[in-house]
């Protein structure tokens, strides 16, 4: 769900944000999370590597697990939590060993519900089992390309993917960018949709906002100087003047492949995304 403000000022005429009512607890485990420093935008050498980042609220980092980390151990949902450094939800369960842990939240996620991870398992959400296992056409999440990898890919707010066909060893899954892509079979899935489902559509409002997620302004190369940026230079307001956009390193900045040819996952892609 999203919240509108009333319409005090230019910025929170437009303003909308998630609304937590459905959050059960507001202070995280103090036993799964550790310090976060900041990275800015910097590389292990210091030097910016993405521009226009810097200055973020200070976080703390919570520790996110895997059902299938615990197998065959059920677990129970305690608190449905935010977590600063995701789009998502995150729940906190307790498995049967009395462990605690954080897992990705799921659509419809309710305190009490009790999930498992298992080689097979009922098709019900947030349980989690081998894509060898799913029946087709099943909306899943958190997915592994590789067993024992990790999950790797569908852990955005609101995303789902979807199994389509079963070939050999791999299954063949429809990504959110409408990529379908070859996983092998013995990989963990969880089924349903991530939970917070309407991130994408919140409008920021303001530049403040921003600044506390850590972007910083930019600059448009058309208000720059010909020396500091391909768009730059002229008189009164113009045209870049090029074929195409440019970054500042002379770069296409539009419309191109950033993909490399011969990555050692290309042969795993059945249909490229839509663009």
């Amino acid at each position: 769900m999203l919240k509108a403000y009333k319409p005090t000022t230019q910025s929170r005429r437009k303003m909308t944000v998630t609304d937590y009512s459905c959050l059960t607890r507001r202070a995280p485990e103090k036993s799964l999370v550790k310090p976060k420093s900041k990275i800015s935008g910097r590389d292990k050498l210091g030097h910016i590597s993405v521009r226009h980042r810097g200055g973020a609220e200070k976080r703390k980092y919570r520790i996110i697990t895997s059902l299938d980390k615990h197998l065959k151990l059920k677990a129970i949902v305690e608190q449905l939590e935010y977590d600063p450094n995701r789009s998502a939800f995150i729940v906190l369960v307790k498995f049967e060993d009395d462990q605690k842990g954080y897992l990705l939240a799921w659509d419809k996620v309710q305190v009490g519900d009790e999930v498992i991870a298992d080689d097979k398992a009922e098709v019900k959400k947030g349980n989690r089992m081998r894509v060898k296992n799913i029946p087709n056409g099943i909306g899943i999440f958190d997915i592994e390309i590789q067993p024992t990898q990790g999950s790797r890919m569908v852990r955005s707010a609101g995303t789902v993917a979807t199994i389509v066909a079963k070939e050999g060893d791999y299954v063949h899954v429809k990504l959110p960018s409408g990529e379908i892509r070859k996983v092998n079979k013995n990989s963990f899935a969880s089924i349903g949709q991530v939970s917070n489902l309407t991130h994408s559509f919140q409008r920021i409002g303001k530049a403040g906002r921003m600044r506390h997620m850590g972007v910083r302004p930019s600059v448009r190369g058309k208000a720059m100087h010909p020396a500091a940026h391909p768009h730059g230079g002229g008189e009164g307001v113009n045209s870049i003047g090029l074929k195409y956009p440019k970054t500042p390193w002379g770069k296409h900045a539009l419309g191109v492949r950033t993909r490399k040819k011969n990555k050692y996952s290309a042969s795993l892609i059945i249909a490229r995304r839509k663009k």
